[in-house]
């Protein structure tokens, strides 16, 4: 296996001694092959949608080089970053936002367009299926918005039609594929849905599993974005690009919903080393490939096993299963547990699923044998 290893004499070298003594362990290897992150006291998380074989190993490369250069705001990075997503996504550099994960962008789309008060474009109630990515709606709350939660439809899409009738202004967010259930809404219905919206309610489509999508059903609705100004998308590197830790997302949208959303951040809310990453990470497409295929290896295998054992799970587009274990599922999470297999929380809609993280061949096994244990 080719590898690059930082030693610790490079880290004196890039940070000082007293930050390299901080700092001091196991020399960093960056494999050219996909490896798992290192299990820590034993326990198996398939608890966050994480992809356990972690960043590429041209993003990890490019932050070596950024230590040195940990004392310069992040400025020129940024642009640097701004212009690759530009050109991947066909869109203008004025129409993508940087963010802190795609979690800062949820948190800016609720501060500027929901709750009380005016803006330029206007604010309002949030609308949003249940279940889903719960971020936003605290975020929401603590603006003072008004929620409107809908159940999602008997096929776990987004319930359109009433998520239409319920919108007055403010935002309708669509996490596509849905978190928690890794279902989706399908395309044509989601195109229309868009064209239909009244301008003065913003959209907020929430792609954080795209890459793991490959259903015919399935597609980015960022094309759409320069026919509809009340359309943001949010992109994230957490899931495929294996990031999760250092946080970095993206909105795009038109300019002036991107100026709406600038105004509640702060500057420089993306690190030096996120950026570098998140580039590097843009230019090796065997991130992606490669994380499809062990995503997709590794769910079919555990989906097989679980069907054996007479458990079915809703159709899966992203790195997750929600599994239906035909009871209450609490109990089960702590029994879980104590295995030191960590599974996902209760989600109130669906008393009745677990969802659990596609892991590793290994985790997925050691998950099996858990679950297998708890249900004798």
């Amino acid at each position: 296996m080719n590898t690059v290893t930082i030693s610790r004499r490079r880290f004196a070298h890039l940070l000082g001694a007293g930050a390299a003594t901080a700092l001091a362990g196991p020399a960093f290897t960056f494999a050219r092959t996909p490896q798992a992150a290192p299990v820590r006291n034993g326990i198996i998380r398939l608890s966050s949608n994480e992809n356990p074989y972690g960043p590429s190993p041209k993003a990890l490369s490019a932050m070596k080089e950024a230590f040195a250069l940990s004392c310069r705001y992040p400025d020129e990075h940024a642009d640097a970053l701004l212009a690759t997503l530009a050109k991947e996504n066909g869109v203008e550099a004025e129409q993508i936002l940087l963010g802190n994960g795609s979690g800062e962008i949820l948190k800016l789309c609720a501060a500027a367009f929901t709750g009380p008060g005016n803006s330029k474009i206007g604010r309002g109630p949030l609308v949003v299926a249940d279940p889903t990515f719960e971020a936003i709606v605290k975020h929401a709350s603590v603006n003072g918005a008004e929620i409107v939660k809908l159940p999602l439809t008997d096929t776990f899409a987004h319930d359109l039609a009433k998520m239409a009738a319920a919108a007055t202004g403010g935002l309708v967010y669509i996490c596509n594929p849905n978190n928690p259930t890794a279902s989706i809404t399908p395309k044509e219905e989601l195109r229309q849905f868009i064209s239909d919206l009244p301008r003065e309610t913003m959209i907020l489509v929430d792609e954080a599993y795209f890459h793991y999508a490959d259903s015919p059903e399935y597609e980015s609705v960022i094309p759409l974005i320069d026919d509809h100004p009340n359309l943001i998308v949010a992109r994230t590197f957490s899931k495929i690009y294996g990031m999760a830790g250092l946080r970095c997302g993206f909105a795009i949208a038109q300019p002036e919903a991107i100026e709406g959303m600038q105004a509640e951040q702060p500057w420089d809310s993306v690190n030096i080393m996120a950026l570098v990453a998140a580039r590097a990470s843009l230019e090796d497409a065997k991130q992606v490939t490669d994380g499809r295929r062990l995503n997709r290896d590794a769910k079919t295998f555990v989906l097989r096993e679980l069907e054996r054992l007479g458990y079915e799970s809703i159709p899966s587009q992203a790195n997750f299963i929600m599994v239906d274990m035909k009871r209450l599922v609490a109990p089960l999470l702590q029994d879980m547990k104590q295995r030191k297999v960590q599974v996902g929380r209760l989600f109130p809609a669906l008393p009745n699923h677990m969802r659990v993280t596609i892991g590793t061949q290994r985790e997925m096994e050691a998950f099996l044998s858990a679950f297998r244990e708890v249900l004798a």
